[in-house]
């Protein structure tokens, strides 16, 4: 495992080293909740992405995501001290965590010594009032908190979800044997799809791609409304 801390999440660099790899946040496409592997057009979509990123040597941009990202960085400049404050629990700031084979890693809002790190989420106020109410993980992040602990080995992950105007909604989730099973067979299986992708396409062009410098294409806008996560 290979921590990154030399960069910020966002950067073009952040966006560099993240590209054609499976990362936490996309787990969703290869696995569901409940743990069971997906197939279908969804996994192959995310192939097609993956190779992508992949030839072209950097991140397919959407302005969507882009928002989503500014949006999160000024929101964790309250949401982290807020959960320092609630829980009593140092942060260790990382940019991006990475498997040995730098083929499969996660980007999160912070380690806890060895032992745990945390997802943190702000979103809409009726958002949040849903999860406090319901006091469960959220079934759309349960892939990427246990892909963290996939990816970083910790035992268990923190999910805080902070909003100005609410008490914060936080969980502590352990480690799921049964989805890692799930998890690992589902990855292993998408990076071998990858491989045969990539040769395919190698041979279709004669050879590798020429990789050209990445240079974003879309501005990032600046917004201080908070918007769902």
């Amino acid at each position: 495992m290979k921590i990154h801390t030399d960069l910020a999440q966002g950067s073009v660099e952040w966006l560099l080293i993240r590209a054609g790899k499976v990362t936490a946040s996309e787990m969703d496409a290869l696995i569901t909740p409940l743990g069971k592997i997906r197939t279908g057009d969804g996994v192959t979509t995310y192939l097609n992405q993956k190779l992508c990123e992949r030839w072209t040597g950097g991140p397919l941009l959407q302005l969507q995501g882009i928002f989503d990202v500014e949006q999160g960085q000024i929101l964790e400049e309250r949401a982290k001290p807020a959960f320092t404050l609630q829980t009593g629990i140092e942060l260790q700031n990382v940019a991006f965590v990475e498997t040995d084979n730098a083929k499969v890693g996660c980007s999160p809002d912070g380690l806890i010594g060895e032992i745990s790190g945390v997802e943190i989420k702000c979103p809409r106020i009726d958002t949040q009032i849903g999860r406090l109410l319901a006091g469960v993980l959220p079934k759309e992040y349960v892939a990427q908190v246990q892909g963290s602990m996939f990816v970083t080995g910790r035992a268990t992950w923190h999910f805080f979800s902070y909003h100005t105007r609410l008490p914060a909604f936080h969980l502590i989730v352990e480690r799921d044997k049964n989805f890692h099973t799930a998890l690992h067979d589902a990855i292993d299986d998408f990076l071998n799809r990858m491989d045969v992708g990539w040769d395919r396409l190698c041979e279709l062009n004669g050879g590798p791609p020429i990789i050209r410098s990445f240079q974003p294409t879309q501005p990032q806008p600046k917004f201080e409304s908070e918007t769902p996560t």
